[in-house]
């Protein structure tokens, strides 16, 4: 199975100059909502977190808001219990009543870039006394490797550029901004 040419197949591998909410330049974007509206694409990329990650653990957790359908699919698929970690006033909180203390709980996002929400999702499990069993992505797109280990389905490097050392940006390639709220 070819998972670069599925991602461009569904329009979630884009190419040309793209605006990151980092206020960074890329390359490439990765339009996660792709695979997430489409509970086929969700099931065959999960299905092969799975087989990467195995399944010695009780919980699958995922920071909002990728990561929760990516928690609930994993834990669909093996018959675990399912939740997430959202952002509190003092960074992310795993509520809600989720009852994962002393519980082996699997991390899950949709794209690591630079591990931010999954470092604050692993400090909330670890808040809640959970212990973390793995950490697995969907996508890695990140240029350095994050402090903690993981397995990813798809991987590659994605540069990325401040703007004034962008050289889209010298090229005069049109600048396009993805994601967020209403785009």
């Amino acid at each position: 199975m070819n998972l670069e040419s599925i991602l461009k197949e569904h329009r979630v591998l884009l190419q040309g100059h793209f605006l990151l909410t980092s206020g960074l330049h890329s390359e490439y974007y990765f339009e996660k909502f792709r695979i997430l509206e489409s509970p086929e694409l969700t099931t065959l990329f999960c299905r092969e977190l799975v087989k990467k990650l195995g399944t010695d653990y009780d919980w699958v957790i995922g920071p909002t808001t990728g990561g929760v359908i990516i928690a609930f699919e994993v834990a669909r698929q093996t018959g675990r219990l399912a939740g997430f970690s959202e952002k509190g006033k003092d960074g992310r909180v795993i509520g809600r009543g989720f009852a994962i203390e002393g519980k082996r709980v699997l991390v899950v996002d949709d794209v690591l870039t630079t591990g931010k929400s999954i470092r604050e999702t692993k400090a909330a499990v670890l808040a809640k006394s959970g212990i973390i069993a793995g950490v697995g992505v969907l996508i890695d797109r990140s240029v350095d490797p994050p402090d903690f280990n993981y397995q990813a389905v798809y991987q590659t490097s994605v540069e990325n550029y401040p703007p004034d050392r962008c050289p889209l940006c010298k090229k005069g390639v049109p600048l396009t901004r993805r994601g967020g709220k209403g785009v």
